[in-house]
């Protein structure tokens, strides 16, 4: 019984000082090692961000090559062959050269998005979305959604509830 009581005296009492000293020493030991685990998930997080970056880069110049040799090879070989057999069908001239026009520029145009995706993939988005979530770097408000339908921040979300 009086150890009890002893018990519920001494949880009333402040620490010794060397105690304090000690859980003073093991919370900040802890925030430490807290804080270099963020820093190493942060390298790995740019490490993987600059890889993906890095492929869509690649992947992004191979498009474009398509949009090049489609917008120029195109029109000088293939739209030709698609004008004649138009002329020899009846349509006047400028009805062919339109129909090959509107082709070529369709296939351009699909390179061309397929480019804007890719570059949109080298954005490094979920390492600016870090940094920003410590105070590092600018708030970017265009980006309200990520590729491939990631979350919307959580306040734009909010306030597209009823």
């Amino acid at each position: 019984m009086s150890e009890e009581r002893r018990e519920d005296a001494d949880a009333g009492k402040a620490p010794h000082l060397d105690e304090s000293v000690r859980r003073i020493h093991a919370a900040g030991r802890a925030t430490l090692d807290s804080a270099l685990d963020t820093g190493r998930a942060l390298r790995r997080l740019i490490g993987a961000d600059l890889a993906l970056a890095r492929s869509a880069s690649g992947r992004a110049l191979a498009w474009l090559a398509v949009a090049i040799v489609f917008g120029a090879s195109t029109w000088l070989l293939a739209m030709a062959a698609l004008i004649a057999l138009l002329q020899s069908l009846g349509l006047p001239w400028l009805a062919s050269i339109s129909i090959a026009a509107a082709l070529s520029l369709t296939v351009t145009a699909i390179a061309a998005w397929r480019v804007s995706v890719f570059f949109d993939y080298a954005g490094m988005h979920a390492t600016r979305r870090q940094l920003a979530r410590l105070g590092i770097g600018g708030d970017d408000e265009d980006d309200v959604a990520e590729p491939h339908g990631e979350a919307l921040n959580t306040t734009d979300a909010q306030a597209r509830q009823p």
